[in-house]
């Protein structure tokens, strides 16, 4: 199988589907297979300094990560900044949890780190956004904005609770509103969710245009593979 030599913007319905979980779990898969691949979570809150190996960020590296990066010692703050640049500590939306801070997110240096990451990218790239497409970065951004700016491929990862589905579909409207269109979406199943995956499966199918539909059940390694494969 060819190398990617792409990158992908791992987005999401909200917040706490399975993004990061996803996004170390495909990294990891193509490291296994040989492909090179970086991953960067750009911008973060709910971050602690003292424990830097239990963010998104750190869960991240531990993935790709060689030798003392496996472990939580290896997971340094400055290893943290080098792929999360936008940091904050409370776990609210990125634009108030900068405001506590008194800072702001600067769209287009955000967008501008993005593609210089891209461009000196070797192989694949996977970018991590933050909470729903469409989650506030700024007063006048949000991370839509920030996905259609990059003009790369994006994966939009989705749960199976009860209401995820008018959640997704509202998703993909909100970007197909900008000229994004899915390259997979991925129906990550919930936590305690009593919705079978066939049943959001089935509702889903007949919106999905062009979009492929991976269903994964809890640490699914056959659907992950199934998404490494539909992404090459």
């Amino acid at each position: 199988m060819s190398a990617m030599k792409q990158a992908y913007f791992i987005t999401a319905t909200g917040t706490d589907l399975g993004k990061t979980w996803l996004t170390a779990g495909l990294a990891g898969l193509l490291r296994q297979r040989g492909e090179a691949v970086c991953v960067v979570k750009p911008v973060m809150s709910g971050y602690d300094e003292s424990r830097p190996w239990e963010s998104d960020a750190g869960v991240l590296l531990k993935n790709v990560g060689d030798g003392d990066m496996k472990s939580p010692a290896g997971v340094t703050p400055d290893a943290i900044a080098a792929i999360a640049p936008w940091r904050f500590a409370a776990p609210l939306s990125p634009d108030r949890a900068a405001a506590l801070e008194g800072k702001r997110i600067d769209f287009d240096e955000l967008v501008a780190w993005c593609r210089d990451r891209i461009a000196a990218t070797e192989g694949t790239l996977l970018i991590e956004g933050i909470g729903g497409v469409m989650v506030p970065l700024d007063e006048g951004h949000t991370v839509r904005d920030w996905i259609a700016a990059l003009h790369v491929p994006v994966v939009l990862v989705a749960g199976s609770y009860l209401g995820s589905l008018s959640h997704t579909l509202t998703a993909l409207a909100a970007l197909r509103e900008v000229g994004v269109v899915p390259v997979a979406v991925v129906v990550n199943e919930s936590a305690g969710g009593d919705v079978r995956l066939a049943d959001v499966a089935a509702s889903l199918t007949p919106h999905l245009g062009d979009a492929v539909l991976v269903v994964m059940g809890r640490n699914d390694l056959a659907g992950m593979t199934r998404l490494a494969d539909a992404l090459a």
